[in-house]
């Protein structure tokens, strides 16, 4: 295998290729931790490479595997984390410039359960500033530049989780853990093409994490392919006395032919390409599903109702940045003053909201309660320019609906994976809704299309920039 190979390998191909002796983590993490040096800066994927605490993991996962104490299928593999969560070695920049020294002597707990299971962290990638709480309208929103999509590095990667989602395709590290309040890793698999999870909300301690939205912040796995992230979410998810909202659930798995929903309006404004590839997936699917089409979402002013519920959490969690003015050293022109609008909430704006999230919960889970799944593309159209403002470009146009603020204000679980290639030969993706608690199931419906494809096999040609 060369280099290359090796670098695109799924995370737990990598694991089986550790625990034979084929290459040992020490190995594995020089590659990787190379990667990033080469093209980290190239596709402003990375904050900060941790060389000294990367290669002290991986020989003592070289060791416990010598001694035959193979902790999970990952032990040994290299990965990285968005720079909002704690880790001892780097310091962690929230993407924004006035963290840019914070440093926290801890390991927030997916980090820390990610070393339990002999993973090897190699580097803090880079994100949105702030998760675009104060809503930005560029892709140059972090002081470490706009992420870029390494299929084309004149497009975005996606927000906020874009590290991850540019590290994980270009081959950088082995897997990457994103979040999402709405959209943040669901967006950057799509334009990336990777497989992208979302859990359900609680599935995941959040202790050590930089928070957005206290009812909606998700933390999940960014990966090669859906067995991958769902072999990761299970390691990373469980009860922790630190985070009162996390919860030990199950993981049930399907039984018998699936039923899945096709999101009404689906197709509705999306690229050529996008509806093409959906079809084309839709098609495969019939294999092993019972499809419905026109299944519609319940009725609600879902963007004014999760408009007025993040603009209050997000003000609360940085009053301190906002009330002191900081928020003018923020890279973006309109985080600089967006802060003051969100802080601007009325609070009776705010209790309306979440009388209207509770009644879209009610309808979210009734409607979940008939289908095991639903689907629809997850972005309308391929990644946007780097150089255009969203409100000017193809992608500020969605589609007749978008189902990913329902699903995250009801805190029910999410899967992209890869579907193909649209304009400028950019990925196109494929979303999968699934109950509460379902992960497994939504990645098994994905495993099932991608034993059947190979998009999320292949990978982009990188170039480098001189830094």
């Amino acid at each position: 295998m060369t280099h290359d190979d090796i670098a695109f390998s799924e995370a737990l191909d990598l694991g089986e290729m550790l625990a034979a002796r084929k290459i040992s983590s020490v190995e594995l993490t020089k590659l990787y931790l190379d990667r990033l040096e080469q093209y980290g800066s190239t596709y402003g994927a990375v904050v900060t490479i941790m060389r000294e605490r990367g290669l002290r993991e991986a020989a003592q996962a070289d060791s416990e595997l010598a001694a035959g104490k193979r902790r999970s299928p990952i032990h040994g593999v290299p990965y990285g984390v968005k720079d909002l969560l704690a880790a001892v070695g780097a310091p962690t920049t929230w993407g924004a410039a006035p963290y840019k020294n914070q440093h926290f002597n801890f390991d927030g707990t997916v980090v820390q359960r990610l070393h339990a299971a002999g993973a090897v962290l190699i580097a803090k990638l880079a994100m949105v500033e702030l998760a675009g709480g104060f809503g930005y309208n560029t892709a140059d929103a972090s002081f470490t530049g706009p992420g870029r999509t390494p299929w084309n590095r004149d497009f975005w990667s996606g927000g906020s989780s874009s590290g991850p989602g540019a590290a994980t395709a270009a081959g950088l590290v082995g897997f990457s853990i994103g979040s999402e309040t709405d959209g943040s890793i669901m967006v950057p698999s799509s334009f990336c093409g990777v497989s992208g999870l979302r859990p359900t909300y609680g599935r995941v301690s959040r202790h050590g994490a930089m928070a957005l939205m206290w009812t909606s912040d998700k933390l999940g796995p960014i990966a090669r392919s859906a067995r991958d992230a769902i072999a990761i979410l299970r390691i990373i998810a469980g009860k922790d006395a630190n985070d009162p909202t996390s919860q030990t659930k199950p993981f049930s798995t399907l039984n018998g032919k699936a039923r899945i929903g096709v999101l009404k309006g689906a197709r509705a404004k999306s690229q050529r390409e996008v509806v093409a590839n959906f079809d084309a997936s839709l098609d495969v699917l019939r294999g092993v599903a019972d499809l419905v089409e026109n299944v519609s979402l319940p009725d609600f002013p879902y963007g004014a109702a999760f408009g007025a519920l993040i603009n209050g959490e997000c003000s609360a969690a940085f009053r301190d940045l906002i009330e002191s003015g900081r928020s003018g050293e923020l890279q973006s022109v309109d985080d600089k003053t967006g802060g003051y609008v969100t802080y601007g909430t009325l609070a009776v704006d705010f209790v309306d909201a979440m009388r209207v999230r509770s009644k879209v919960n009610d309808a979210m889970y009734k409607l979940m309660s008939e289908y095991d799944a639903l689907v629809f593309p997850t972005t309308a159209t391929v990644a946007n320019p780097i150089a255009v403002p969203f409100s000017e470009s193809y992608n500020d146009t969605p589609g007749e609906i978008d189902p990913t603020t329902p699903a995250n204000m009801a805190g029910i679980p999410a899967i992209s994976v890869p579907n193909g290639f649209g304009q400028n030969g950019l990925p196109t993706a494929i979303a999968f809704i699934g109950k509460a608690w379902g992960e497994a199931q939504i990645a098994q419906l994905a495993q099932s299309l991608q034993r059947r494809t190979d998009f999320h096999k292949r990978h982009p040609k990188l170039v480098t920039v001189a830094k």
